[in-house]
């Protein structure tokens, strides 16, 4: 008995000793090293900007919720801030799960910010038929549209050499770029090129080029390509098990794409002139609320997707001004001095609300936007406005001088006092003299709600 007791006792202390073991090696393995875990898709498209780094944040954030294996994010863009960059920058290489940078469908582009994203990414792939590349800032590349004189064209020294303030900009985002190179072993002089000589290489390019790991026309195709690559995230290495698992989408939340939708220029533009007229209406005819609330709201967004983009305040207030000229011109008596300034600084602020120093893309307002609300500005202050100042101005269509001398009909009577029917109106009435029903009579008077009538022939 006692040595069946040994016996089972020392089965009891392997079996704990192997669930120690097993549990031990569970917590030695690199986190998904080899293991197989979900895949998390994200897209961004169009211009860089506060909602896309938000949006990237939050999928990385998904990602390591979920523990996810492997981050992709399918670009095409054209650039976008310089700030906004520099977040999604820095939220991609601090992060707890691989992220690979995938430019995609075929059609689609790397440009400019979109260059820092694959640099970055832990993984750079691309789809035939796209391109990278031509990161250089727009406000360094000079006016679009315009010659450059070539070196050594211009005359004084000043000429020559650039502006201080450019050159600085360009060679630090030469030195991110570069650096960014050399962190995920990629093609550095590419990088430098890119940004100094707007250089640009298509996907086959970049993959002999050493700019980008992958070559992939799908999304599975990307995947199955991936499977077994190692990448190094922090200081350790996962080995990445893509190979048919089923990706899964993450969608931005409803206040990104808000903020994406409203921090488009144009849009921005259309919100604060909204914002500015709804206002000035409620001002004007207080007591409905439906303008003053559109204009509010519209002011509110407006101003939190100018805190979104690059603003030239000048630029704005000269916008403000040209409407408050405008609105002026029809309250003042003269021969529009005031509405055509208005007109010319409200033109002027629009092309220059937005201006390139936080950009490596052409943020502006669109020209037929400008010349539609510049017109129907202009209509506005003149036509509508100055219409609600002249009915103002008018003698009063209603009360006791519009009724004086109007004819009408005796409804029915008694003594000195019946009812008449004026204007389609019945009337309490009051006379003089004796009056019959259906007996013409006219207004000579009002008393209140009483009308003073007399026989009219």
């Amino acid at each position: 008995m006692t040595k069946a007791r040994e016996i089972a006792s020392a089965a009891r202390r392997l079996v704990g000793a192997a669930g120690l073991a097993v549990v031990a090696l569970l917590f030695a393995m690199p986190p998904g090293g080899g293991q197989s875990g979900c895949v998390l898709t994200t897209d961004i498209s169009g211009a860089i900007g506060v909602a896309s780094a938000r949006q990237i944040t939050r999928a990385i954030e998904q990602a390591q919720r979920t523990d996810a294996a492997l981050l992709v994010i399918r670009l095409d863009t054209p650039g976008g801030l310089v700030t906004s960059t520099r977040e999604i920058i820095k939220v991609i290489v601090a992060a707890p799960v691989p992220v690979a940078v995938y430019v995609a469908p075929s059609g689609a582009r790397a440009a400019s910010a979109g260059t820092f994203m694959v640099y970055a990414a832990h993984v750079a792939a691309m789809a035939p038929g796209t391109n990278l590349g031509a990161a250089t800032p727009v406000q360094m590349g000079g006016v679009p549209g315009l010659p450059q004189p070539k070196e050594g064209e211009r005359k004084d020294g000043k000429e020559q050499s650039e502006n201080a303030a450019q050159r600085k900009a360009i060679n630090d985002v030469v030195a991110l770029l570069r650096s960014l190179a050399q962190l995920r072993g990629r093609n550095a002089e590419f990088a430098e090129k890119a940004v100094r000589e707007a250089a640009t290489l298509t996907a086959d390019e970049a993959r002999r080029e050493g700019v980008v790991d992958i070559v992939a026309g799908t999304l599975p195709d990307l995947l199955a390509q991936l499977d077994g690559r190692r990448v190094k995230v922090g200081e350790s290495e996962r080995e990445l098990a893509t190979r048919g698992v089923t990706p899964t989408a993450y969608e931005p939340d409803w206040r990104t794409r808000l903020l994406g939708a409203i921090s488009d220029p144009n849009v921005a533009f259309i919100l604060l002139l909204i914002g500015f007229y709804g206002l000035i209406f409620e001002f004007w005819s207080p007591g409905s609320f439906v303008p003053g609330t559109i204009g509010a709201i519209s002011l509110i967004l407006a101003l939190t997707a100018l805190s979104t983009l690059p603003v030239h305040y000048g630029a704005l207030a000269l916008l403000v001004l040209g409407l408050a000229l405008m609105v002026a011109e029809a309250f003042t008596p003269g021969i529009g001095v005031l509405g055509l300034g208005g007109l010319a600084a409200f033109v002027v602020g629009s092309v220059f609300l937005f201006e390139g120093a936080d950009a490596d893309i052409d943020f502006a307002v669109s020209l037929p936007l400008i010349v539609g609300a510049s017109l129907t500005s202009a209509a506005l202050a003149f036509f509508v406005i100055g219409a609600a100042l002249k009915a103002r101005q008018r003698p009063p269509a209603t009360g006791a001088e519009e009724m004086i001398g109007i004819s009408g009909q005796v409804v029915e009577w008694a003594g000195d006092r019946g009812r008449v029917r004026v204007h389609g109106e019945v009337w309490s009435a009051r006379a003089r003299v004796a009056l019959a029903p259906r007996q013409p009579v006219r207004v000579v008077a009002r008393e209140g709600l009483t009308l003073i009538v007399e026989p009219h022939s």
